[in-house]
């Protein structure tokens, strides 16, 4: 499995494009710039196969609308999460319209798997940012897409509705049992890595106040 990182919309949500040998291709929160990721896609001849979202938050699905307009495919969240996602309540400036129910949703919880073609991730449910935040993990390659719940030096913010920072300490520790090598590509931001963030993000110390 390779992947791409592209940073769109005005938060620069990182979407995550992961393909395999065949050119199959599965896309992780898309969060704006329809029109980029399609051309993305085309230039690089991939054929996308399903849209997986780590949470609910307008910044990493506002795209989904214009993206399953050209490509039907399957959308997989968490369900805490997908029963607020696409409703009004998930409006924030600078957006104004928040994506439809998508025609095929597929809810998943921890422990479940997700294969598309040489792509094969665990879901590994990790609430505190969102009640329905997930991460996925690949065993095979190494590679965790944490979403908005572990950034490089920085974990996910609370304070917004519906986040818990009990819950987001407990889903960090679980991250954390992950191999040291394993490369983590965050919601924004740069990429880091588990033993990085164990040694040195301040916000994984006993006690420490929540992060961005």
């Amino acid at each position: 499995m390779n992947w791409d990182v592209l940073a769109l919309g005005a938060f620069e949500a990182n979407c995550t494009v992961l393909r395999d040998e065949d050119r199959n291709a599965v896309l992780v929160d898309p969060g704006e710039e329809a029109q980029s990721v399609l051309d993305f896609l085309k230039d690089q001849g991939l054929s996308l196969r399903k849209i997986i979202l780590t949470h609910g938050h307008i910044d990493h699905i506002s795209a989904l609308d214009a993206l399953l307009s050209a490509c039907p495919v399957p959308v997989v969240i968490g369900k805490e999460d997908a029963a607020w996602a696409f409703t009004a309540i998930n409006r924030f400036p600078p957006y104004v319209k928040v994506p439809s129910v998508p025609d095929s949703v597929e809810i998943v919880s921890d422990g479940d798997k997700i294969v598309v073609g040489g792509i094969d991730l665990r879901v590994i449910a990790t609430p505190g940012h969102t009640p329905g935040g997930v991460c996925f993990y690949s065993e095979t390659d190494k590679v965790l897409i944490s979403g908005d719940t572990l950034f490089a030096g920085s974990v996910g913010r609370t304070d917004l509705g519906g986040g818990d920072w009990n819950l987001l300490q407990a889903s960090l520790r679980k991250l954390m049992e992950l191999p040291a090598d394993t490369v983590v590509i965050p919601g924004h931001g740069g990429m880091t890595d588990i033993g990085t963030e164990k040694r040195t993000n301040p916000y994984l110390r006993q006690g420490a106040n929540h992060g961005n």
